[in-house]
This record gives structure tokens, sequence and C-alpha cells, in this order.
């Protein structure tokens, strides 16, 4: 990863104290990308909803389960990846395509795969697969990601890792920034990232403004028009880059 792509870690939790949805309408601003990709779709849900936003970079791989690993090597035992993971900058989300024919004939993070990510400094674990051991796993504060749950690991083994992979239609390269919670995930440019948070807290405050309007018993559709043509006047396009 580029050193220079990295973003401060103010402005990671600045980010992280909003939801997706409202990091979605802040990058729309920038009008960097179209508004239908850079997210995952209904398939990736967050097996913990209740928790708060998950915000990292990438690190990729790309998992099978439904047979032995080709070279014999046991799916737990694996420096190699461990090392790859560390080289992208914390805090780190683990990024797994499922090869399978069947997704989720297996699962490869379990209770003990998650304590090993969080002792990698990894903030969260994404895979269009499946995940089992839930209880566990969210004692430990690790956001999941995934298509399914299911009861074993059967042949899970990981190869490939450091490649680009999709996973519910978006494809996501080592280092993308993600940001996850219960409405899905969605990846942020890193050359806007700074400003993101600045544009969301705007947004925000616009929407609360017209949805106290709305709880009003002052509501009109007058009053509605007027401060929708104010909020359009003072800022009609609070971001934009090219």
């Amino acid at each position: 990863m580029d050193p220079e792509s990295r973003i401060g870690q103010e402005t990671l939790d600045a980010i992280g104290r909003f939801d997706t949805c409202m990091i979605a309408n802040a990058i729309e601003t920038f009008e960097v990308r179209l508004r239908n990709i850079g997210f995952t779709d209904s398939s990736i849900r967050s097996m913990f909803p209740d928790l708060p936003p998950m915000v990292g970079y990438a690190t990729t791989a790309r998992v099978r389960a439904g047979d032995p690993p080709v070279r014999g090597r046991i799916y737990h035992d694996r420096a190699d990846w461990w090392n790859n993971i560390l080289a992208m900058p914390a805090p780190r989300i683990v990024v797994l395509e499922d090869m399978d024919k069947v997704r989720g004939t297996g699962a490869f993070l379990g209770d003990m795969h998650a304590a090993i990510l969080k002792a990698l400094g990894c903030s969260g674990f994404v895979t269009d697969g499946a995940v089992r051991e839930l209880p566990a796993i969210r004692q430990m504060g690790l956001r999941l990601f995934a298509s399914n749950v299911t009861v074993s690991h059967a042949y899970a083994h990981i190869f490939d890792f450091g490649a680009p992979v999709r996973i519910g239609g978006l494809e996501i390269r080592p280092g993308d920034l993600l940001h996850g919670d219960q409405h899905g995930l969605i990846s942020i440019p890193t050359r806007i990232a700074s400003d993101v948070a600045s544009v969301a807290a705007k947004l925000k405050e616009t929407e609360k403004r017209v949805i106290s309007l709305c709880q009003s018993t002052d509501f009109s559709i007058e009053k509605l028009r007027n401060l929708i043509r104010e909020t359009n006047e003072r800022d009609p396009t609070p971001a934009r880059k090219s």
C-alpha cells in the first residue's frame, strides 16, 4: 500500500462515527463514481448489526472448503498469510472470497481464527461464504460480514492472498478503505477520505432539520419547500473533487 494513501487515525475515527448510509450519501457529493457501485449487495450482511461501524484497510485472499488443500498444509498454520496481513497498516479488515461452487460449504473463520485476527490488529472480517461460532466471536468485538452461517470448517484453506477479490458484487483490492455496519459494506476512495466525515456531518445536520420540521406541529408543505430551497442555495454541492 502506498504510504501517501494512508489515512490518519483521527480521520478514520471521524468516519467511524457515521453509519454506512450517511457515508454513501457523502461520497455521492464528490461525483467520483457512479451511485450504483462501490458497495456490496444484499447477499452480504452483518452478523452483529448492533455493533458500531467497522473501518479499516482491506487485506485480501481466497478460500476453499469443499476439497482438501492441494499441497496438504493444515488449514490453521499459515504464517505466510499472517505476515501478509501485517504488511497492511492497521486497522485491518480481512476479506476472503469463497471459491467453492457452493459458497459456504465450510467456514474458515471460527473463534480460534477470530482471536488470531484480533491479535493481528484486524477490526473486521468479510466473506461471501460462511462463518461460525458467532457467540464467542461477538465477545471479541470482531465485526463479521458474510452471506451465511455453517457448523463446520470442512476443508477450509487459504490461498492466493494479496489479489483483487469480488464480494457481493464489490471488487475489493488490497489497501481499499472499507466501512461497514448493519446496512452493508462500502468502499471509500482514499483521495476523498479526508473530507468524507465533514461532508457527512453537514448532510446529517440537513437531514435532522428536515426530519424535525416533518415531525413538528408547525409542519406545512410551504415550510418544507422553503427549508429545502434554503439548504440547496446555501450549499448545493457540499463537496466536489475531480
